[in-house]
Formats: structure tokens, C-alpha cells, sequence
């Protein structure tokens, strides 16, 4: 048994670990060979005997996380999402102990969110039969995904409407984020963007979009590769104007944010509504469009049951920002206008 004392640098030394394993691989190798490289330089600057003695999740471990968040957030199983909720703060008290291991604190910190408000969901409105048993990982044995569960059952109808109600209402979102302080960079950040927006004629408010997306850290990224202020995927980047090299021009924030501004009327002037316009940043232009066209409907609220469960939370939750922020209900906002 390792003494307290001596915990320090293998807590810092799993959160490098995750924070090689949560970032983007570099371009010059695929991304196992560079996990596997990146893990064994770690264990050799460290003293073999200590990391032998104390079981860290390894990459192994985080890959099967990361993985298993990416399939509860686009999915719709609101039981997943529960599930992952332990291992997020598992995973954050790893990578906040590394300095280096910020840009991927910022993601995964407005993800937990999402993991949260749906434990509460489950915990507010239980299923009348009891879910399976979960088999327990091997004793000492830490593990950030969890086991996968055996399919249950559906809730009863009424329980159903009652989970996704909360989950969807802006109420749930204002009681979540309420109190929850500016990320500390806003001062700063945030009337940069909003110039940049007005310039684009997008109104200014919508520049908290960045504080869901990334917690208004520039340098953010997912471990699927969306980068900056507003994660942008490289294809999207690119399609908005933005280089990604030889300088990855998603990291600059008046850069990104006039990008963001773009997107953004382009979506206004395709769905016509700016929970429509969240939805789509979210889950994809495609997705939405599909989802309208398969229901002939023209509002959010009547294909929400067709979209992930992520995006059924991320509409509220950046409508309940706004209104904290600004004062203002987001959904009446006015449309873009031409830029200036």
C-alpha cells in the first residue's frame, strides 16, 4: 500500500495520461501508435515500481470512456448518460490536476451537464420495476465507463413524459445553472465576440453560445477533434473560412466567433428559428432536416423526440445561458441581418 504522501505525482501522472488520450492524436501517426507511444514515455520518466503498485486508468481505460460518451450523448438513452455521470467526475479529478489537461477540461466539464441533469431525471421519475443489477468492476480496479447495463425495459408512458419534460424545460436549466459563476475570461472575452457578432448581424447575445460549447476557452477541444471557442469540426471550419494550418485559426477567438456569426445565419435562414438554429449546430444540419421533413413539422418542440438526448438538453441549456447572462428569452431574439 502506497502512503498518501507519495500519491502526488501518480495523480498527476494519470491525468497526463488522460489528457494524451482525450486529445486529438497528432497528424504524423494514427492515433493508437501515438497513444501507445505517448503512455509508454510516461511510464518510463516514471519510477516503474510506483506505477506498478497503484491501479491508474490507463489508455486503454480512457479510449473505452471517451467512446462511451460519444454513444451516450447521440444517442437518446437517457439511462446511458445517467450511467457516465460518475466516471465524468472521475475523469475531471484526473485531468484538473494537470495544468496541460485544460482544453480538455473545458469540454468535458459542460458534457457533465448533461450527465447530471439526467441522474436527476432518472432519480425524479424512477421506473416502477427495479433496472437490472450492474456487475461491479474488479475490486480496486478504476474504471471511468461504466459496465455496460442489460437492455431494460421501457418506462411506463406517463414516466417517459415526465423524464423528458424535465430534461427540455428551461426551468430544469435556469435551477441547474443558476448561481453558476462566468467563466473568468469573460470580462474579456465576451465583448470581443459580441462585436464580431453585431458586425455580422447576428444579435450579440448569441455570443454565449461559447460558454456551452467550451466554458469560453479558446484552446478547448473534443476528443473527436472540434476545436475553440465554438467547436468547430475541421469541415465546418473550413467552410466558414477558417485555415487549420499552418496555424489552426479555430483557436482565434474573433476569427472563430465571426465563423460562428456565419454559421448561424446560415441555419437562421434555413430552419427560420433559433431553437431550430441550436438544434442543427448541435446535431447537424442533416439530422434536422431529415427530422422535419420526416414529421412535415416546422417547430423544435415537434421533432424533439427524434433528436439525441444531447441535443434535447443543449437547446435549453444555451436558452437558460442566455437569460441568465442577458436578461433575455433567446427563442425572440431577432433575426440576423446583413452584415455591415
Amino acid at each position: 500500500m502506497l502512503k498518501t504522501d507519495r500519491l502526488a505525482p501518480l495523480v498527476g501522472l494519470a491525468a497526463l495520461a488522460g489528457a494524451l488520450a482525450l486529445l486529438p492524436a497528432r497528424a504524423a501517426a494514427p492515433a493508437s501508435e501515438v497513444y501507445e507511444l505517448d503512455f509508454d514515455l510516461i511510464r518510463g520518466i516514471a519510477q516503474a515500481t510506483i506505477v506498478d503498485q497503484i491501479d491508474i486508468p490507463n489508455i486503454a481505460d480512457w479510449q473505452e470512456f471517451w467512446r462511451f460518451m460519444q454513444d451516450a450523448l447521440h444517442a437518446e438513452s437517457v439511462e446511458d448518460l445517467a450511467d457516465a455521470y460518475p466516471g465524468v467526475q472521475r475523469a475531471l479529478s484526473y485531468l484538473q490536476a494537470m495544468p496541460e489537461a485544460k482544453a480538455s477540461v473545458a469540454w468535458l466539464r459542460q458534457r457533465q451537464d448533461y450527465c447530471d441533469v439526467a441522474r436527476q431525471a432518472l432519480a425524479l421519475y424512477p421506473s416502477v420495476s427495479k433496472p437490472a443489477k450492474q456487475s461491479a468492476p474488479p475490486v480496486g480496479k478504476i474504471r471511468l465507463a461504466p459496465p455496460r447495463a442489460p437492455v431494460a425495459a421501457p418506462p411506463a408512458p406517463h414516466i417517459l413524459q415526465k423524464r423528458n419534460a424535465y430534461l427540455r424545460s428551461q426551468d430544469t436549466w435556469l435551477k441547474k445553472l443558476r448561481g453558476r459563476l462566468k467563466p473568468d475570461d469573460a470580462a474579456n472575452v465576451i465583448p470581443q465576440l459580441k462585436h464580431v457578432f453585431a458586425a455580422e448581424g447576428v444579435p450579440p447575445e448569441w455570443a454565449w453560445l461559447a460558454e456551452v460549447e467550451s466554458s469560453l476557452n479558446a484552446q478547448a477541444r473534443s476528443p473527436v477533434g472540434a476545436a475553440g471557442l465554438f467547436q468547430f469540426m475541421p469541415a465546418t471550419a473550413q467552410r466558414f473560412g477558417l485555415s487549420l494550418a499552418p496555424q489552426d485559426e479555430r483557436l482565434a477567438p474573433a476569427k472563430s466567433a465571426r465563423a460562428a456569426a456565419k454559421y448561424l445565419r446560415v441555419l437562421y435562414g434555413r430552419f427560420g428559428s433559433w431553437p431550430l438554429v441550436l438544434a442543427a449546430y448541435n446535431a447537424g444540419e442533416g439530422r434536422v432536416s431529415r427530422a422535419l421533413q420526416k414529421k412535415s413539422a416546422t417547430t423544435f418542440d415537434q421533432i424533439v423526440d427524434d433528436l439525441a438526448v444531447e441535443t434535447q438538453m443543449y437547446v435549453p441549456k444555451v436558452c437558460a445561458t442566455i437569460k441568465l447572462r442577458e436578461g433575455v428569452v433567446a427563442a425572440e431574439l431577432p433575426p440576423p441581418k446583413p452584415a455591415k
